[in-house]
This record gives structure tokens, sequence and C-alpha cells, in this order.
């Protein structure tokens, strides 16, 4: 199983799916091999017909089962000193080097490679693989998917995301929300700042309140959280505007995140920034050119991953790995998506996250042993 799972990955890796390129071709050969094993395969495809999600099941018919979940596209190479092809899978002793292997074609891979076993079995529950595009990017893919689950008449009642834990399971991670607040003011000479609008001057307004907010967060932080840091952070990674010295700049822009540990912080910080816009920021711009205004677009909001008493993903899960504990981590995923839609949720599979989106990149064969260890102990769980 193991030589069958290192030959599909191979294959996987070869299709250069970073986001900004189609993912149709390796959705289609995925969705070719699933069909070939047993599996009833459906393909969504977006309205460029070059992006898609796959959804294939295996088993009854029925709600209840379990979901094996990977996203296809991978982040990109460019200006990353690798020693091998990025796009070949090139064998080091036991690590296997190319770009998405652990991040996360080698679950993937690991999942088609026992889907054969699957329908060979006579299995009680069904066994679901969902493969999106654009994870990376704030999750687009498994967003566009959600309005399909959701008017299914039955839905998995576990989900495992294969996301690279070294096999570990997380059973909890944060949400991660992306913006770019955009401000149109009105230039003018720099010798007369009060004829213009200077649309940089409240972009940093605008940062200075995130900053406020920022430090706010830390005070909402649940007193159990096992986040760290435990509290919702925000970050501005960039700030834009201007072409001169003695120009008023007409156009700023700022570009965002924040990483809720709870839902009610992301609602928390929009409210708070809107009423900074609507009561301070616009009056004061428009009291000089009434076609002054500010615009905020939502690039990504991704839930997170909330950590459940009962979680029936995380018990199954340790049974299948002898995993005693389960872990939070701060970066995300499409987990949470799938919570929301009512199913048990845990992050595990092969690879180490310090391996994800660095040049030579690699999982090792060892780790996914014992993902295929992970995933035949399923079989067999639900295996009449």
């Amino acid at each position: 199983m193991l030589e069958r799972t290192e030959a599909i990955l191979a294959d996987l890796i070869a299709h250069p799916t970073v986001s900004s390129a189609p993912n149709a071709g390796l959705i289609d050969d995925m969705a070719t091999r699933l069909e070939d094993a047993g599996a009833r395969v459906e393909v969504f495809r977006d309205e460029s017909g070059e992006k898609a999600n796959l959804w294939g099941s295996i088993g009854p018919d029925m709600g209840g089962g379990v979901l094996l979940s990977g996203h296809s596209d991978v982040v990109p190479v460019a200006d990353q000193d690798w020693s091998t092809d990025p796009w070949e899978l090139t064998e080091r002793g036991d690590l296997l080097m190319g770009r998405g292997t652990c991040d996360m074609k080698g679950f993937i891979a690991s999942a088609i490679s026992m889907a054969s076993a699957y329908a060979g079995t006579n299995l009680r529950r069904p066994v679901h693989f969902c493969f999106t595009h654009d994870e990376e990017v704030g999750c687009l893919g498994a967003q566009a998917l959600v309005p399909h689950l959701k008017a299914r008449d039955h839905l998995p009642a576990i989900a495992i995301v294969g996301e690279p834990t070294e096999m570990r399971i997380i059973e909890g991670h944060k949400g991660c929300c992306e913006y770019t607040a955009r401000f149109h003011g009105l230039e003018g000479h720099g010798s007369n700042p009060d004829r213009g609008v200077n649309a940089v001057a409240y972009a940093v307004r605008y940062v200075a309140r995130l900053m406020e907010l920022a430090e706010e967060l830390k005070a909402r932080a649940p007193r159990d959280s096992r986040f760290d840091p435990p509290w919702t952070t925000v970050n501005v990674g960039r700030l834009s505007g201007g072409v001169a010295h003695n120009v008023i700049p007409g156009r700023a822009e700022v570009e965002w995140e924040m990483r809720p540990v709870q839902y009610g912080d992301a609602e928390f910080v929009k409210e708070a920034l809107q009423s900074l816009i609507e009561q301070d920021l616009l009056p004061a711009m428009r009291a000089v050119s009434p076609r002054a205004d500010i615009s905020v677009e939502t690039i990504g909001e991704v839930v997170g991953l909330e950590p459940m008493d009962d979680n029936m993903a995380r018990a199954l899960v340790s049974q299948l790995t002898g995993g005693n504990s389960a872990d939070v981590v701060p970066f995300g995923t499409e987990a949470g998506l799938f919570q929301e839609l009512g199913m048990s949720v845990v992050v595990c599979g092969p690879g180490s996250i310090a391996q994800a989106h660095k040049p030579d990149e690699y999982v090792s064969r060892q780790q996914l042993a014992e993902c295929l260890t992970m995933l035949e102990g399923l079989r067999r769980n639900l295996a009449a």
C-alpha cells in the first residue's frame, strides 16, 4: 500500500496546483482514480471551469459516515531556493520531497490509495472524500462547497482533515479573517493640506484603532484558552498610499488580518471599526470632499475549529492512532467549516507544519505509513 501511495503522490506532485493556477486537471485525475476504485464521484467546477472541488463516497448512501478531507492547492515556489525540482517527487533516504508532499498531497494520496480497499469492504457506514481548491488563499473552495453540502439529505458525522500534524490529533485552531480597507480622499498640493483629504492620514487613524482593538482583545481571552497566544490576534500586513512628498495622497490601502479564538471576537472588531468609519472618519473626510469614501473588502473569513467536550472524531482517531491526547494549533484549516455543518472534526495528517511552505518540502515514508495504518484501522472500524 505504501508503494502505491508513493506512486499516486508522484502523480499529484506533478500537477503544479499553485492557488493562482487551475486545479481542474488534478481534480479530474483524482476523480478517475476514485471512480475506478468504485467510488461515486461528483465534481463541482467554478464559473471559469478551471477550479474544481471533488466529493466522493464509498459505502451505503446514508448519514453518519466519515469524511476524509484535503485541499489540492499548494503555495508558490517562486523565489525559493530548492535543491530539487519542486514538481517532481524526489527520494532522499526516508524523505519524499516536492511541493505539497506534506501540505497536503501526502494525505490525499494515502486516502486515494485506500479507496479500493474501502470499496472491497462491506461498510456499515460510508467513507467520503472531499478535495478542494484554494484553501491556501482563504478556503475559497470549501466555502463554495458548503451550500451543496447543506442541501444534502445525509452528511457525515465525523470529519478528519489531513493537514500535516505529524499524525497528532488536533481538536482546535484559530479562525483567520483577512480584509483590505481602501481610502479614497482628495489629492492636492502639500503646501495646503486642509484643502485635500489625506487618504494616508485617515488610513493611519484606522490602523491606530486596529492596534487599540488588538490590546482590548487580550482582555477578552477565554480563561481556559489553550492557544498561544490565548487571545484573538490582529496583524497589519501592509499600509500603502501616496505618490510624492509634496502631494496630498488621494488613495491608501490597509491589508490586515485577525485570528479569532472565539466567534464573538470577530464581530467585536468589525463593529468597532464600522463605528469608527461611520461616526468619525467618513464625516470628517466628506466635510472637505463629498465624494470621499472608505470601502472594506473581505478577502476571506475562515471560522476556527472550537474544541468540544463531546467529540466523536477525537475519540475515533484516538482509537485508530493510539494517541491519548489532543492539542490546538495557531494555523487555520477548513475544519471549522465542517464543524459548522454539524460534524465532529479533528485535524490529523502526515508531515510537519514546520516543513510546509518551505523549499525542499518533504514528508517521510514513516509518516505516510502511520497515516495508512490509521486509514486501514478506519476500514476495519467501519466494516459490517
